[in-house]
Formats: C-alpha cells, sequence, structure tokens
C-alpha cells in the first residue's frame, strides 16, 4: 500500500468516506460525524497539503489528515507552545477494518510529525465515543483532558473535546511513503 497526499479531485473520496463513516457508527450507537463536515474546510486542508491517502492499487483503503494547526479552544497556550502536530479524521474504508491501517497510519504520522521536528502528535476524539478513546488509548495515546466548551466547526456545540497525545517518534510502518519530506516545525529545533 501507498500513502500520498490528497489532491482536490479526492474531495468527493473523502465526503463518501465520512459519509459511510457516520452510517457505521450510527449503527454501533454514537452520534459521531452525524453532522456534516463542510467541503470548503475539507477542500482547504486538502490543498494546504494536509490530508493524505493511504491507496491499494486504485482502491483508496484510508485516509488521515496531520497538520500543525490546532482547532481553536482546545490547547492551551503552554501546550501550544511545545512542538507538536495533530492527527485529524482518520478513517478507514469497512472492507479494509481489522488490518490494523489505523494504528500504522497513526505510526506514519508520529514518524512524521517528528520527521518535522514535533515532540507530540495530539488529537481531538468524540467526547462520548468510549470504543474510539479506548483504541486511541490502546494506540499508545495519553488522555489529557476533555473541553466541552466551545463550538464546532461544522456547527452546534463542541463534540469533539476528548483531547490525548502520544510522543512522535521514528516508526516502521510498512507503507510505500509517496509524500514529500515533512517542513521543519517553525519552534522544532
Amino acid at each position: 500500500m501507498k500513502i500520498c497526499p490528497a489532491e482536490p479531485h479526492d474531495l468527493a473520496k473523502l465526503l463518501a468516506f465520512r459519509e459511510e463513516a457516520a452510517a457505521w457508527l450510527s449503527r454501533l450507537g454514537t452520534d459521531q460525524w452525524q453532522r456534516p463536515y463542510p467541503a470548503d474546510k475539507l477542500l482547504a486542508t486538502i490543498e494546504a497539503g494536509h490530508v493524505f491517502m493511504l491507496r491499494d492499487g486504485h482502491a483508496t483503503a484510508a485516509t488521515i489528515t496531520l497538520t500543525s494547526d490546532a482547532e481553536e479552544g482546545l490547547w492551551t497556550e503552554e501546550e501550544l507552545r511545545e512542538p507538536c502536530m495533530f492527527v485529524n479524521k482518520l478513517t478507514v474504508e469497512r472492507e479494509y477494518a481489522g488490518q490494523n491501517l489505523g494504528g500504522r497510519l497513526l505510526d506514519w504520522a508520529g514518524d512524521r510529525a517528528h520527521r518535522a521536528g514535533a515532540r507530540w502528535v495530539r488529537l481531538d476524539a468524540w467526547t462520548t465515543n468510549e470504543a474510539l478513546q479506548r483504541y486511541y488509548i490502546a494506540q499508545g495515546f495519553k488522555h489529557v483532558r476533555t473541553v466541552n466548551e466551545g463550538a464546532a466547526v461544522n456547527g452546534g456545540p463542541r463534540v469533539s473535546g476528548w483531547l490525548a497525545q502520544r510522543e512522535a517518534h521514528p516508526t516502521v510502518h510498512d507503507f510505500h511513503d509517496l509524500t514529500s519530506a515533512p517542513a521543519k516545525l517553525p519552534f522544532a529545533a
């Protein structure tokens, strides 16, 4: 499998991924991702080079967003002074479930963040999705705190405020990485 940057023509696939994931999550009894994500915001993250696609031949197996941009209101000023990168919108196509692609993508993100000079890989997870929180804990993330105040990017109250982090470090993910080297974070040594 190869990992490469998403391109603007991937927008429709990414939006469909999110809808499919929302339907699956609903069947599991969670309200995660039931509000549509704004296509213009997703396109902006694609164009900024923060969205990556895991491809298996011509099929898209998974996607992950990795950025140095923090969502407003989640992390403290002190935390934001530490070199870090943020994982968002990790999604695995249901047909590829059970192959640890999510865990390997988190490893890839940690390796990429390390190469950019980050100390931490951070994420915010759905506040009420305890199974997802347990998954991230099993992947080596440590719960920092839960933030309930504020508004969500796609409208309504904040619903994704369970914050966690793990150290960024080199790792083997076994993907054929077609991405360019990450830019160094401005405050990285």
